[in-house]
């Protein structure tokens, strides 16, 4: 029985109580006050103690779910009650340098890195797009792992394979739920999953898997030897097919290293280079830049840029904005890795200002408020950081930058 119909019968039986004690004899007065009194408290006590236990059982379940912790009380609250349990082991925080080799690295964009990480859980790769060379890596032990499920990034592929298969071109109009219709440029900017399983769905596996090959997916990127390769599925996923693989990259591992040889493939102008990371003063010297392939749809890279550029300005990586007059161009993606499990945060980017272009790649991990847009606000702080050095080479005075938001 609740306390609140207890309270009503207990209440009901001590008026009847009073109704019936002139048949009976009557009552005194000041026992009559007595019993009246006694009927309040008992009233107020037992909504009091209703409230109580209500309060308790919404603050028991609201702490569970924020602290991804249930046990044997929750159960008893009811299944309708039952809050959400997390497993995710994976920090927010972390020293993102304990390890690395620095032997080799440009000191300067290192720096850079390292203070717009901060104590994020993250990678950062950062390489020079006209050559493959690798300028600097943070978090060398995430970097080097066989990689994470790519989230939105993948939609560059799915991008370049769709208007080169004439499934798609810049300016056409996609339904992708009444009554928004996209072209490429919002699609990327905004990265609506929608039109990119429609791309996918429209190429079929076996097209999309032939360019996602051709762009590197599934193989080293570079000539590190601790360095492993993302996969490729054998199939697409039963969940979703297609479509879900170049909306979200279900089924797909992909790694910094390959984002930041795609991506430099993009700056470039179509040359996918096997990438560097000299570490000798002889190596440095003697470095070569290594081509691995021309892609043939070159021609067609510029028609994703206005996207990618559109991302930074009003789309998804609007965090990292640090000059609208030094454009970034760049690809964020956010979602949760099963397999790890971690919640990700990427974003690929380049830039296309001064004497000294790069490519910067983050991917952020943890347990929670990790995602594609906070990884745009720590490239924007690379970016940011460089400049305030004058690294592109535009003579910009640093005090220019200082007051100017990196991570908006």
């Amino acid at each position: 029985m609740h306390l609140r119909s207890a309270g009503s019968l207990l209440t009901f039986c001590l008026a009847l109580g009073l109704m019936t004690a002139p048949m009976f004899g009557a009552t005194p007065p000041s026992k009559r006050r007595s019993i009246h009194k006694a009927v309040a408290t008992k009233a107020r006590t037992t909504r009091t103690a209703a409230r109580i236990r209500s309060s308790n059982k919404v603050r028991f379940t609201t702490a569970a779910f924020v602290s991804g912790r249930t046990g044997s009380r929750v159960s008893r609250l009811g299944s309708r009650r039952r809050a959400p349990v997390e497993h995710w082991t994976t920090p927010n925080y972390a020293d993102s340098t304990d390890g690395d080799l620095v032997d080799g690295e440009d000191l300067v964009v290192r720096k850079a890195a390292v203070e717009a990480l901060g104590p994020l859980n993250g990678t950062i790769v950062i390489a020079d797009p006209q050559s493959g060379r690798i300028l600097s890596i943070v978090n060398q032990k995430l970097a080097y792992k066989s990689g994470f499920q790519p989230c939105s990034t993948i939609k560059l592929v799915a991008a370049l394979a769709g208007l080169n298969e004439g499934i798609i071109d810049q300016d056409s109009l996609m339904q992708t739920g009444a009554p928004h219709r996209l072209n490429l440029t919002a699609a990327l900017a905004k990265s609506d999953n929608s039109y990119f399983a429609e791309v996918g769905s429209k190429l079929g596996y076996d097209r999309v898997t032939r360019y996602a090959k051709l762009m590197g997916l599934g193989e080293k990127a570079s000539t590190i030897d601790e360095e492993k390769a993302g996969h490729w599925p054998a199939e697409p996923p039963a969940d979703g097919g297609v479509g879900m693989m170049t909306s979200f990259g279900l089924g797909i591992t992909l790694t910094p290293l390959e984002l930041a040889d795609l991506v430099s493939a993009i700056a470039n102008g179509g040359t996918l280079y096997t990438l560097q990371h000299p570490r000798t003063l002889d190596e440095m010297a003697q470095f070569v830049p290594r081509v691995r392939r021309h892609f043939d749809f070159a021609p067609l890279i510029p028609n994703i840029k206005p996207g990618m550029m559109g991302a930074v300005e009003f789309g998804t990586a609007r965090r990292a904005t640090f000059d609208p007059n030094a454009p970034i161009f760049g690809k964020t993606g956010t979602c949760t890795d099963k397999n790890s499990p971690t919640h990700l945060g990427w974003f690929g980017s380049f830039n296309e200002i001064g004497t000294k272009k790069i490519v910067v790649v983050v991917l952020l991990t943890g347990a929670g408020k990790v995602n594609g847009p906070v990884a745009s606000g720590v490239a924007g702080a690379v970016y940011k950081n460089l400049a305030q050095v004058d690294y592109f080479g535009l003579g910009i005075d640093a005090l220019s930058l200082g007051s100017t938001a990196c991570c908006r």
